[in-house]
């Protein structure tokens, strides 16, 4: 008997294991099956973080977005009528383009009525418009320096006294680059992504032999001597605001000292709020991600960075306080809301984070042209109290640790403190999207250059990115900036030192009217805080049950 229950307990024993074996083998499945449903999204599904409104139909929206206080429209009787369909369209022609008229007139002999032989008269005239592209050409500027003497003293005197027209200085000494084409290239470069490769190609087909090495060269040695002294004095500029975005993004450079080529190095990124009324975009490249790069590169700032959930930033200095990004945080959710199966969809943890996030920015989004006291006020009211349900309701959710639920929520307690952070000034927004759209151009740019062969070239890429994108984010024509820095610079310092170096920031007063990008004439302009880039906002209802 003995014997047999110690066999009946083995027994027990090998089923209770091989049910344990079975639930961690079911997790696994349930794992690899939700990792495959989010790559299959990322790589087949639509770009757009939308849920629909049919899988979080719980959510009462019609509630809340009643407002009875609203008056009843008045309704007038309307004469049905037919309108010609006309074709909507946003293109829109600047009003100054130079109009070319051709004429289109029959011969003298022609002008005859077929019926009574007699001259035919011009009784009307139709029009039609065409817009002309005139590729670009490439012309020889040859600057002719007269140099004066006096006859007199060349017979009378011993010295002769020289005088010499004045002749703008080169942006390259000893070069033929002018400034038009330096800032054609990084323009082509740095904007369009366009390699110097395919610049070396466009300008062979143009007759031009001109080297990609040797367009590198223009581009590296102006920056060093034109533009690197406004790169430092946007630098000096940007940390004087008390509110700023940061990221950061990968990039490649195949000679780097002490690193394989294969190594990542990193693009760095800190601009301006959309509070500021000049913004500022500069790039920093650095060869790493540690924390020190942004610690120095901000030492002689105090105030709020808005950044990702990176570990880096939240080790600077206390004068820097980190406010998270709740859009990362939607992010997470949505990821675990797609990889359940869509019968499950609708009603899930995963759509209910979702949903908090989406109700958390539709607030934003009506608070966007306040000022920042009353958008403080009205978060204090709306906003605090919805943020404090949503991390109660996190508090209550359970969800294993290794599944995307799981990690959103352990991401949402970790991040709480930096989350939260936005509710404290009215100047602050509630995600860093705009850092990341900054850093979009960069990014869009490396995936056809695909790398930088040196640090120095690397460094002035970042320059570069830095006019660039400060230029547009301010109304300026980028080609027509350059070209004025490259033009007006060498005549007022040396290289490295600019006189005067504040005049030529893309918020400067001392800019001509001629480089800003002209705008159509009934474009209606309109200021908003920051920009939203949510797809879609559903409200939630305190009525619903969130469990």
């Amino acid at each position: 008997m003995e014997t047999q229950r110690i066999s009946v307990e083995k027994l027990l024993d090998i089923i209770e294991e091989k049910d344990r074996k079975i639930a961690e083998l079911e997790q696994q499945l349930q794992w690899l099956m939700s990792q495959i449903r989010l790559a299959k999204h990322k790589q087949f599904g639509v770009s757009s973080e939308r849920i629909g409104d049919a899988q979080l139909s719980i959510f009462n929206e019609a509630e809340l977005c009643s407002d009875m206080t609203i008056p009843e429209p008045d309704f007038t009787e309307v004469k049905a009528h037919y309108r010609k369909r006309t074709r909507l369209t946003t293109d829109k022609l600047p009003p100054d383009l130079p109009v070319e008229i051709i004429e289109h007139e029959l011969p003298a002999k022609d002008c005859i009525c077929p019926e009574c032989g007699s001259e035919m008269h011009t009784m009307g005239k139709e029009t039609r418009e065409e817009l002309k592209i005139i590729p670009a050409r490439a012309v020889i500027v040859r600057h002719v320096q007269h140099v004066y003497a006096c006859r007199n003293c060349e017979t009378a005197s011993d010295h002769v006294p020289i005088l010499k027209a004045n002749m703008p200085e080169p942006v390259i000494k000893g070069g033929f680059a002018s400034p038009e084409t330096i800032a054609h290239i990084a323009v082509q470069k740095f904007m369009m992504a366009s390699p110097l490769y395919r610049q070396e190609q466009e300008w062979k087909q143009n007759g031009i032999l001109l080297s990609r090495q040797t367009m590198s060269n223009w581009l590296i040695k102006a920056c060093e001597d034109w533009l690197m002294p406004v790169y430092e004095e946007m630098k000096h500029q940007l940390c004087k605001h008390e509110v700023l975005h940061g990221d950061e993004t990968t990039l490649q450079v195949l000679k780097e000292p002490g690193k394989a080529a294969q190594s990542k190095s990193y693009m760095w990124l800190y601009r301006t709020s959309g509070e500021a009324k000049h913004h500022l975009v500069l790039y920093d490249y650095q060869p790493d991600r540690k924390h020190i790069h942004p610690e120095t590169f901000l030492k002689n700032f105090k105030g709020y960075l808005h950044a990702d959930g990176y570990e880096g930033y939240h080790r600077l200095p206390e004068n820097i306080i980190v406010v998270g990004c709740l859009a990362h945080l939607r992010r997470k959710f949505f990821d675990a809301f797609k990889t359940l199966p869509k019968e499950k969809q609708a009603g899930s943890n995963a759509a209910i984070g979702v949903t908090y996030c989406d109700r958390l920015f539709h607030f934003e989004k009506q608070f966007a042209l306040l000022t920042p006291d009353n958008r403080l006020k009205e978060r204090e009211r709306l906003s605090r109290p919805l943020f404090d349900e949503f991390y109660h309701w996190i508090e209550g959710t359970a969800a294993l640790p290794n599944t995307l639920l799981g990690k959103a929520i352990y991401y949402a307690k970790s991040q709480k403190k930096y989350l939260e952070r936005y509710l404290l000034d009215g100047r602050l927004e509630i995600s860093n999207n705009r850092a990341e759209r900054s850093i979009k151009p960069f990014v869009i740019g490396r995936k056809n250059w695909l790398f930088s062969k040196t640090p120095k070239g690397a460094r002035a890429s970042a320059v570069y990115y830095s006019l660039i994108v400060s230029a547009r984010e301010n109304g300026l024509n980028p080609f027509e900036y350059l070209t004025w820095i490259f033009t007006n610079a060498p005549n007022l310092g040396s290289p490295g030192y600019i006189a005067s170096v504040a005049d030529f920031l893309p918020g400067s007063t001392a800019i001509p009217k001629k480089i800003f990008t002209p705008q159509p004439g009934d474009t209606k302009s309109k200021k908003f805080a920051w920009e939203l880039r949510i797809g879609v906002c559903l409200v939630l209802t305190k009525r619903c049950s969130m469990n």
